[in-house]
């Protein structure tokens, strides 16, 4: 369809001229709403950065640590305990529990596009969902013990740390989990390596409640084995 011919400003008249000036602020005004929308819902690193600098000190502002952490939960109506800042944290791939750094707040912020208290809200519900996926709840199980192991020097995590992690990650989502913290806190163990957290998961998900298809001979941790003598002690002792 062949353009209009732009009219010129000697063939408009006084009412035209108006019509013209109007429009062109409708315009503008429309143009700045957009602008400013735009601003707000789209992800803007500097205004991430800015974000994550409200929760740091002047002395150490590339390092979000524990007091900031608390005020960032307060933020965004979550305890610090909550699955989803594990699923956050993740998502960050952040080192230790307790701290985010700029590079690590970027990197998972980044991904989910969010700058805001409020866009971090609205994606909890999704963070949580993640781990309806197995595969997915599997990397976050994993990640979950380097994470949250005090001493990275260390090659196991204490078992108080474990039990909460557990109780995090596990409690709702194995039937065996109130007997098996109950075994751990009369057990010798006073900590926990990564080949029988690993192990923890696997047979919560394979072995049956009734331990009807648990293999004596399996190659299953120690640990595991006598927490099935334990369990069937147990029960007998309740039998009788």
């Amino acid at each position: 369809m062949p353009r209009s011919k732009r009219r010129s400003a000697a063939d408009m008249g006084p009412d035209d001229d108006d019509r013209h000036c109007n429009k062109r602020f409708r315009n503008t005004t429309s143009l700045r709403r957009f602008s400013k929308t735009e601003d707000t819902s789209s992800f803007s690193q500097k205004r991430c950065i800015a974000w994550f600098r409200e929760y740091t000190s002047p002395d150490d502002p590339d390092v979000l640590g524990p007091e900031g952490m608390e005020k960032f939960c307060e933020d965004i109506g979550v305890e610090p305990e909550n699955v989803a800042m594990l699923v956050l944290a993740w998502k960050m791939n952040a080192r230790q529990m307790g701290f985010f750094t700029q590079q690590e707040w970027l990197r998972g912020l980044m991904e989910l596009q969010c700058d805001s208290i409020g866009k971090v809200q609205s994606k909890l519900d999704y963070l949580r969902s993640l781990l309806n996926d197995q595969v997915t709840f599997k990397s976050i199980y994993r990640y979950a013990y380097d994470f949250a192991r005090q001493d990275k020097d260390q090659r196991s995590m204490d078992i108080e740390t474990a039990k909460a992690m557990l109780q995090l990650l596990l409690g709702k989502h194995w039937a065996l989990f109130g007997q098996f913290n109950n075994f751990l806190e009369h057990s010798k163990y006073k900590v926990i390596n990564k080949d029988q957290w690993c192990n923890i998961l696997e047979f919560s998900r394979t072995i049956h409640n009734d331990l009807s298809n648990y293999d004596v001979d399996g190659a299953w941790p120690v640990m595991l084995d006598e927490f099935v003598e334990w369990l069937k002690a147990s029960k007998d002792i309740r039998r009788s």
